[in-house]
């Protein structure tokens, strides 16, 4: 059964994610069910094949309700829990899995307010969702800012294609990011953003947010890299590189 219920989960993400931009595609679920995998057998999690399950289903159905792909601006649990009934996981799964993406996100902890009890599954769904805003997955065709790095991680490349499908600017020295950010703020659709500010906003701050040892260990390279990506782009921006 579990192997259906996550073949089901795939087909799922695939079929519901299709047609989004390419940082919050289906692509994005599978990456983060791999990473989350990975973490969880890094912490032990290998021989518990329940827990394994929830972790991975978790991974895959994260995005489907997210609400900067709804029309209300709300998060939308009802495919992911009808879903889960249809495939028939035990009620105690079905509620593990759901409290795990209803706070998983960014917003919930930005004005430093978790809304669960972290469990080492939800940990771990957590990390690979946030290692995946920063993590180097592979190559991009030199092309302008990106030239100087063969490896671009998939937090910058998906930074940049989120901000270009909403047509935010690539940067505005004007438009300085915001301290301080609420839940309401950091979900607002109306405010002028560049794509630039996300990195001092978000991906800056997600190291030191991971809650699993794994999590932290892998996030410090990535974190590093686009560290020295931003620096490279002030430069090019500024005319001295």
């Amino acid at each position: 059964m579990a192997a259906a219920a996550v073949r089901a989960a795939e087909e799922l993400a695939e079929r519901e994610m299709a047609g989004r931009d390419a940082s919050h595609d289906a692509a994005h679920a599978l990456r983060v069910r791999d990473l989350a995998l990975s973490l969880a057998a890094e912490l032990g999690l290998s021989s518990s094949p329940d827990r394994l399950l929830i972790v991975e289903i978790a991974a895959l159905l994260h995005d489907i309700g997210d609400y900067k792909y709804t029309k209300d601006n709300a998060e939308d649990m009802s495919i992911v829990e009808r879903f889960l009934e249809e495939v028939e996981l035990e009620q105690g799964q079905r509620e593990e899995i759901v409290a795990i993406i209803k706070g998983m996100g960014f917003k919930n902890e930005v004005s430093k307010k978790s809304v669960v009890e972290p469990t080492l599954e939800f940990a771990i769904v957590q990390d690979a969702d946030r290692l995946d805003a920063i993590g180097a997955i592979g190559n991009m065709n030199k092309c302008s800012v990106f030239e100087s790095f063969p490896k671009t991680p998939a937090g910058i490349a998906r930074c940049f294609t989120y901000g270009g499908s909403k047509k935010n600017t690539l940067h505005d020295p004007k438009i300085l990011p915001r301290d301080n950010l609420s839940k309401e703020k950091y979900m607002s659709k109306d405010e002028k953003q560049t794509s630039i500010n996300h990195f001092h906003e978000k991906l800056f701050k997600l190291k030191d947010m991971m809650k699993t040892e794994a999590g932290k260990r892998r996030a410090e390279k990535r974190h590093k890299f686009m560290e020295d990506f931003v620096a490279e782009f002030y430069e090019e921006w500024s005319g001295r590189a």
